[in-house]
C-alpha cells in the first residue's frame, strides 16, 4: 500500500527545480495523471460490474449498485444539458453549483479512503474488533485528512470557486488571518499525529504499516498547511489517492468464484485473477480517456495534458458541440465513483467482505 512517504521527498525535490509547464515536476504529474487519474475513477465501476466476486451483490443490492448510479447519471445530464433558458439557472451557474458539490464530496471521499486504508491495516494486524482503534482511525482520517485539508484549501485560495466561499459562506477575515490559521492547523496536526502514533505504539499489536501511513498522511497535510506553491501539494494529494485506489482495485477481486468456461465472463475472470493485468488495463483506459474527461476537469483553466498525447483531437473535443454532454459525463462519473467506492469497499457488510477477500483476506473478518 502507498503511504505517501516515498512520494513527498520526490515531489519536493522536483518542486525546487520549478513547477512551470514542462518542468520536471510538471512532467511527473503529467505521467501520473495520464496513467492513473481516469483509471482510478473507473476502478470501483470495474469491480462492481466486471468481476465475478461482486456479481451476487448486483442481485442482492440492486438499489446501491444499479438504481442509484443510473439516477445520478441521469440527473447530471438533466441538470447540465438544457440550455440557459430552459431552467431557472443558467448553464454557467449550474456548472458552478455542480463543481462546488463535487469539491465537497471529493474532500470527504479522499478522507474516506484514508480511513479505509487504516481500517485495512487494522484488520491485517488482527485488531478488526477493536472499536476504540476504529474510532481513532475515523477521527484522524476525517479530521486530519478531511477538515484540515479543507481549511488549508480555504486559506490558500485553492478551493473550487474561492469567491463563492470567502465573503459568502465564510468570513473575509479568514484570508487576512491565514498565517494564524496555518499555525493553528499545524498545532492540531502535531497533536493529532502524536496521539495517533502514541495510541498505536501502546496497542497490543502495533502495526508498522499503520504507523507509516499515519506519518505519510501527516506529512501531506503539513505540506498543505505550508505557505508555498499550490502545485506540489496538488501533485502529492491527488497522486497518492489515485495510485492507492488503483492498487486497491487490482487486488480486491483476485480471489473469485469460478466463472463460466467460455465467453466474456471467462476472459474477465482471467484478468481479475491477475492484479498486474488490472493495473495495466486501468492505466490504458486512463490514457485513452484522458482528453474526454479533461473537458470537464479543467473548467477553471490549466494545462491540458491530453493535448500532449492526442494533439488536435483533444483540442477539437473542447470546441465541439459535445462539450455540454462531456461535462455532464465528467460530473456523473465523479459522483458515481464516490458512490461505488463506498459500495464496493463497505467492509461492514459480510457480502462485500466475501467479495473483497482478495484484499482483506478471510471473508469472515470485519472492519
Amino acid at each position: 500500500m502507498l503511504n505517501g512517504l516515498w512520494l513527498a521527498p520526490l515531489v519536493l525535490w522536483l518542486a525546487n527545480r520549478g513547477d512551470a509547464p514542462n518542468s520536471p515536476l510538471d512532467m511527473l504529474y503529467f505521467a501520473i495523471t495520464a496513467l492513473f487519474w481516469i483509471g482510478h475513477r473507473l476502478s470501483s465501476t470495474w469491480l462492481a460490474y466486471a468481476t465475478e466476486a461482486y456479481r451476487p451483490l448486483l442481485r442482492a443490492q440492486p438499489v446501491r449498485f444499479v438504481v442509484l448510479p443510473l439516477l445520478i447519471t441521469v440527473a447530471c445530464f438533466a441538470v447540465f444539458l438544457p440550455p440557459d433558458t430552459a431552467l431557472p439557472f443558467t448553464r454557467a451557474q449550474r456548472l458552478v453549483l455542480l463543481a462546488i458539490l463535487d469539491y465537497a464530496f471529493g474532500v470527504y471521499h479522499f478522507a474516506g479512503q484514508h480511513f479505509g486504508a487504516l481500517s485495512l491495516y487494522r484488520l491485517r494486524a488482527g485488531r478488526a474488533a477493536s472499536a476504540s482503534t476504529r474510532s481513532m482511525d475515523r477521527l484522524f482520517a476525517l479530521g486530519v485528512g478531511g477538515a484540515l485539508i479543507f481549511v488549508a484549501d480555504i486559506v490558500s485560495g485553492s478551493v473550487a470557486y474561492q469567491d463563492r466561499w470567502i465573503g459568502g459562506w465564510f468570513p473575509d477575515w479568514m484570508v487576512a488571518a491565514q498565517e494564524e490559521i496555518r499555525w493553528g492547523g499545524m498545532a492540531l496536526l502535531f497533536a493529532a499525529t502524536a496521539a495517533m502514533l502514541g495510541f498505536e505504539l501502546r496497542s497490543a499489536r502495533p502495526s508498522l504499516p499503520r504507523i507509516l501511513y499515519v506519518a505519510g498522511l501527516s506529512l501531506l497535510v503539513a505540506i498543505a498547511l505550508t505557505p508555498r506553491s499550490l502545485f506540489p501539494f496538488l501533485v502529492l494529494w491527488t497522486s497518492q489517492h489515485w495510485i492507492l485506489a488503483t492498487g486497491f482495485a487490482s487486488r480486491t477481486a483476485r480471489v473469485q468464484p469460478q466463472a463460466p468456461q467460455s465467453g466474456v465472463r471467462r476472459l474477465l475472470h482471467v484478468l481479475n485473477a491477475r492484479p498486474w493485468a488490472i493495473v495495466i488495463l486501468l492505466m490504458a483506459v486512463s490514457v485513452l480517456l484522458l482528453p474526454v474527461f479533461e473537458v470537464e476537469a479543467n473548467r477553471q483553466g490549466g494545462t491540458y495534458y491530453g493535448d500532449r498525447i492526442f494533439g488536435f483531437l483533444a483540442q477539437s473535443l473542447r470546441s465541439s458541440t459535445w462539450v455540454p454532454a462531456l461535462i455532464a459525463l465528467g460530473f456523473a462519473s465523479g459522483f458515481v465513483h464516490y458512490l461505488l467506492d463506498r459500495c464496493v469497499y463497505r467492509m461492514s457488510n459480510p457480502q462485500i467482505r466475501a467479495a473483497a477477500r482478495g484484499l482483506v483476506g478471510s471473508p469472515s473478518a470485519s472492519s
